[in-house]
């Protein structure tokens, strides 16, 4: 079941999946505000682990902390078994977890370079 978050909801789950990875020691969190170049999502959160344990536990931490604070979970996960770019497709927003070989490799900030930063 998916509940439609209102705008000022969804920034809130963002920063709340933010807050996580951030208190996990998540890297290099980037937030682009992506609403206005696509209709895919408002959000994508781009962030950093240092291996594979880590990208599931900082997944794990998203899950549990926007579950916990706002009833929802993510409409599906991709890239868990081998964690080097794990994909949480929240509707709204994304979030995107990477080792940084595959961050380096994929280099969404570029690619989504017209996208506002949101600090």
């Amino acid at each position: 079941m998916t509940v439609a978050m209102s705008q000022y909801e969804t920034l809130s789950a963002v920063q709340t999946a933010r807050g996580a990875i951030d208190d996990k020691k998540g890297e290099d969190l980037i937030l682009l505000d992506i609403s206005e170049i696509t209709p895919v999502a408002d959000y994508f959160l781009i962030a950093t682990g240092s291996n594979s344990r880590q990208i599931r536990t900082l997944s794990e931490e998203v899950e549990r902390a926007v579950k916990e604070k706002f009833g929802v979970g993510p409409l599906s996960i991709e890239g868990l078994a081998q964690a080097q770019w794990v994909l949480m497709d929240y509707g709204d927003f994304v979030v995107h977890i990477f080792d940084q070989e595959t961050r380096d490799f994929f280099n969404l900030e570029r690619l989504w370079s017209d996208a506002k930063r949101v600090s």
